[in-house]
């Protein structure tokens, strides 16, 4: 009797073991995947900043002026994205992968806008949507916050894009705002928004 119970009790040591260790293998490769698109964002990020920066480089040399300063403000909103990412990497324990800037091809001002609308729509109806919902599986709520800032900002872009490009060689002056917390990004010809705290000074005028 005491063998047989030696044994039933050996066996659920061991189911429950197994259980455990797959349940913490499961968790590890969750984690990874909600770093591995950490760190796949804070990758495209950084260099759509970096291209956006060369794209405002050209725009500069055809006169487009107005073309130029949107491109740099989109850039630093996407900056701003990359060191949040970068951030939330940190945070989690992870090391953020070491960025080598992928070649950018630059063409003339009108071809550059067209370049972002479609990676501008994807990051914001897929991409970022799909790192959201992983990372609240996971219950990483700083992972959230940083795919939802990059998601909806994107989204601004898109428009300020299409805007621009619709009305290509009539672009009419006016300033960006961006957001040193969100990278969230507003045309205005006034001020810029007021935050919740009821500071102007947390977002940065593009001139």
């Amino acid at each position: 009797m005491a063998k047989k119970i030696y044994i039933l009790t050996n066996t659920l040591v061991v189911i429950f073991f197994s259980i455990f260790m797959a349940v913490s293998a499961y968790a590890t490769i969750s984690k990874a995947t909600t770093m591995g698109n950490l760190n796949s964002a804070f990758k495209g990020e950084t260099n759509a900043s970096h291209k956006y920066e060369l794209f405002a480089q050209q725009a500069d040399k055809e006169g487009y002026k107005q073309i130029a300063k949107l491109f740099r403000a989109v850039s630093m909103a996407e900056s701003i994205h990359r060191n949040n990412h970068k951030a939330v990497i940190l945070s989690l324990g992870g090391v953020p992968n070491v960025i080598d800037f992928e070649p950018v091809q630059v063409k003339t001002t009108k071809e550059n806008l067209q370049v972002p609308l479609k990676g501008e729509a994807y990051e914001q109806e897929i991409m970022y949507p799909n790192f959201i919902k992983l990372a609240n599986a996971e219950k990483i709520p700083s992972a959230v916050k940083t795919f939802t800032y990059a998601k909806n900002a994107e989204k601004q872009h898109e428009k300020l894009f299409q805007d621009a490009l619709n009305n290509f060689g009539k672009n009419k002056p006016i300033d960006y705002c961006v957001s040193r917390v969100s990278g969230a990004t507003y045309a205005t010809k006034s001020m810029c928004p007021v935050s919740k705290c009821g500071l102007e000074e947390e977002y940065i005028r593009i001139k």
